[in-house]
């Protein structure tokens, strides 16, 4: 196959999709009725990837074993590099590992300040309430944007969660409050101590421009990071063919999830995903998560 070519594999019969949410975290599905909308979408392999928490694997668990599919330990971690913040994707982590699980109550800690001051901030605007209306909504997990949004709707501030994240809960929007996230070299380091591997997630949703893309590249791989996710449920062809060449480049095995959080999105689907380049080594070959798949 030459280099750039944009030729692509047929879809396998065996449908992998490695980054989703439940209401462990921020998405709207319970770990049980998140596996099973999976199994019924036709999805062979799942991860369940909760932002900085493994609370709903043990469920999940149960869930994948009644119905025979093939579940992967997972976690999306929080984290910042250069004044940058964002997300690596945990494989094939060992959910009880007790230094996986101090970094996840510490990651809690942050999470429910950054909620605080966002609730401080909502207030200040005169939106009394909202704080305690995203814990509600949180539930058991600790609260995010999302449920802020949720909140905002729920109260009347805005008709829909999107408007809420446009004009409160973005960077830079009165509402957004900045969270004192580790930085990647530990971030990772912590993923590898699990076992797992590390994977940059949905890096074309970031706003970075090619050079930054490199940059945060050169720093990921030069702190172990091993993965890259290729496909995911938003991506456009452009965005696949663009990371496809910095998976090349950077020699990064290649990962796809569909990032699913809620039914209410159906642009985002459950094991809908746009077939992975086919000269790309795919993340379920390395050892970390084939493991799994073997056990």
């Amino acid at each position: 196959m030459m280099a750039g070519s944009t030729h692509y594999a047929a879809r396998p019969m065996t449908i992998f999709d490695l980054h989703c949410h439940s209401t462990a975290s921020d998405g709207r599905l319970s770990p049980t009725d998140l596996v099973a909308r999976a199994h019924e979408h036709g999805v062979s392999v799942l991860a369940l990837t909760d932002h900085d928490t493994v609370a709903g694997h043990a469920e999940a668990a149960l869930a994948a074993s009644a119905c025979g599919l093939q579940l992967v330990p997972g976690i999306e971690l929080s984290t910042r590099w250069d004044k940058h913040t964002m997300h690596v994707v945990g494989l094939g982590v060992d959910p009880r590992n007790p230094v996986l699980l101090q970094h996840v109550e510490w990651l809690g800690e942050v999470r429910r300040q950054r909620a605080r001051d966002m609730g401080a901030k909502l207030a200040k605007l005169g939106f009394t309430g909202v704080y305690e209306q995203a814990l509600a909504e949180a539930g058991e997990a600790e609260p995010t944007r999302p449920h802020f949004a949720r909140a905002l709707v729920e109260a009347g501030h805005v008709q829909t969660e999107g408007e809420a994240f446009k004009r409160y809960l973005r960077r830079g929007k009165p509402g957004y409050a900045t969270a004192a996230w580790p930085d990647l070299e530990q971030t990772i380091a912590v993923i590898r101590e699990a076992g797992g591997m590390a994977v940059l997630a949905h890096p074309h949703g970031y706003g970075w421009t090619g050079a930054w893309v490199r940059r945060i590249l050169e720093a990921f791989v030069g702190c172990g990071g091993e993965a890259l996710e290729v496909v995911c449920g938003g991506s456009t062809p452009n965005d696949i063919r663009d990371m496809s060449g910095h998976a090349r480049r950077f020699g990064l095995y290649a990962s796809q999830g569909s990032d699913f959080h809620s039914p209410a999105t159906p642009w985002i689907e459950l094991g809908r995903l746009a077939p992975m380049p086919a000269d790309l080594k795919p993340v379920w070959q390395a050892p970390q998560v084939a493991a799994w798949l073997a056990a």
